[in-house]
This record gives structure tokens, sequence and C-alpha cells, in this order.
């Protein structure tokens, strides 16, 4: 928290502050809601602060007790993303534009709370559907190397039943968009490269699937529930090829995407 001196030295009063502080809680929890989970630009948040007041050292300052009380008040962690590169849609250097976006930083809002406490009075259980869905398709991905052909997550994903150009799927709605979401939320990232026959949509693991939170769960899942019952070694190498076999979608369809009881990305 700010101290009497820190707010003299920017010139804004502690009500000023307060007030600004909590604008920016509202913003982060309401469009967490409003965007299944996100992330919100920083730039969208210096917005909100810098509406009315032009102090350089204002925006850190009010962002950083923002994530202290959202922790102390709600049990979420305000967790920073920065991605780690711009977007390789075309030969040579990325553009200025692309370069901005390599150090674009976000926010995210990850529950600290109790896995029963959480369980128990936070769990949206009618998402459960969408949980089992990211999490086949990050481990699809995973699995393949942490990058793979549009063509060929969708030619596994059909064998869950998931058509790509399916628009009224009984469970997920627009199975496009679906995949589409967990790009907006940056567990992939999605790039349009020139290949010999045309274009091709590639799928790579973003900085959320990468956090150790959550590949440290993938790893577990993995090597407990899979590698034993299904496949040894040699089939692993395999994978890790770039090639899926049917067992594991099969494995997923029956045990991840439709068990409600298999948690993996609701906490996020």
């Amino acid at each position: 928290m700010a101290t009497s001196e820190e707010l003299a030295q920017i010139d804004i009063s502690k009500e000023e502050k307060d007030k600004l502080v909590a604008e920016v809680m509202r913003y982060m929890l309401f469009k967490t809601h409003q965007t299944s989970g996100c992330p919100v630009k920083r730039e969208e948040l210096t917005g909100i602060i810098t509406k009315n007041y032009r102090q350089r050292a204002l925006p850190a300052l009010v962002i950083n007790e923002a994530k202290d009380r959202l922790s102390a008040t709600f049990g979420y962690e305000m967790r920073e993303l920065q991605r780690t590169r711009a977007p390789s849609t075309r030969a040579g250097r990325p553009t200025q534009s692309q370069q901005v976006n390599v150090d674009a930083k976000s926010y995210i809002l990850v529950s600290q709370l109790d896995p029963e406490v959480y369980r128990k009075y936070i769990e949206d259980k009618e998402a459960a559907h969408l949980s089992g869905f990211s999490f086949t398709v990050i481990t699809l991905v995973h699995l393949a190397g942490g990058k793979i052909s549009g063509d060929d997550l969708w030619r596994q994903l059909k064998r869950l039943g998931l058509k790509e150009n399916d628009e009224n799927h009984s469970v997920f709605g627009d199975n496009k968009q679906a995949l589409e979401l967990l790009v907006q939320q940056r567990y992939l990232m999605k790039e349009k490269l020139a290949g010999p026959e045309g274009h091709v949509v590639m799928y790579e693991l973003a900085e959320r699937a990468l956090d150790e939170t959550i590949s440290g769960k993938l790893k577990d899942y993995i090597s407990e529930g899979f590698w034993p019952d299904c496949c040894g070694r040699g089939q692993a190498d395999f994978i890790q090829a770039g090639q899926l076999w049917s067992s594991l979608v099969s494995l997923f369809a029956g045990r991840v995407l439709y068990r409600r009881e298999v948690r993996f990305l609701d906490r996020r």
C-alpha cells in the first residue's frame, strides 16, 4: 500500500488513489467474467487510471495495489502475462506493430482459494465440459511437440465427434469458436504460415499453457493416467514426432471430456 510520502510525491490524495484502485479491481472482475477469462491488457487498465490523471508513476502504483486488494479481499491472484514473441505470419523480420505485441502485458485472475473451498463455493459445474475440452486440446498440442497444424488437430478432435464446421454442437455450440476461445485466453497461439500448397494454420502452446501450474498438472495426468494404460515408451516417441494416435483421443473421450469430476483448468 502506498505511503503518504509516495502519494505526496505523485501529487494525489489517498481518496483519489483508493477510487482508482477500486475502479481497476471492478474492471478486472467484470472483464474476466464478460470474456470468459481472457487476459485483460495492461493498456486498458492504464487507460482507466490516466483518463483524468497524467502522473507517470501512478499506473504502476494503482495496479500493484489492486493486485494486493484482489488477493486479500477476493482470494484472486492478478497474474501478469507477457507474450514471448510476435506471430510469424509472414517471412522475414516482424513488423514494428508485431514487435510491440511481443512486449504487450496483460493480466488474468487465478484463484488462490483452498481447492475444497473453491469446489464448494466458486466452481461452475455447468462449465465443466469447457474445462475438459481445454484439457484435451492442450494435451493434443503438447503431445504433438508443442505445435500442431489445424488440419491435424481437427482430425484428432473429429474422433471425439467434434467436427470443424459444426456450428450447432449439442455441448459446445460452434466448435470453431470453442477452439478460438483458447487462443483468446492465451492457452494457444494461432499462426498462418506459407507452405508449398498454400497457407497452413498452426496452433502452438501459449504462455498460459506453458505456465508450471498448467504444464505440471498436464504432465501428471499423462504420466499417471495415460502412459501406464495405453502405451510404452516407443509409442511415446512416436507422439513426439507429431503423430497422434486414436487411443489417446478415445481415452479423453471417456475420461476427461465428459466426466464432470475431472477438473483441470477450472481455477484459472
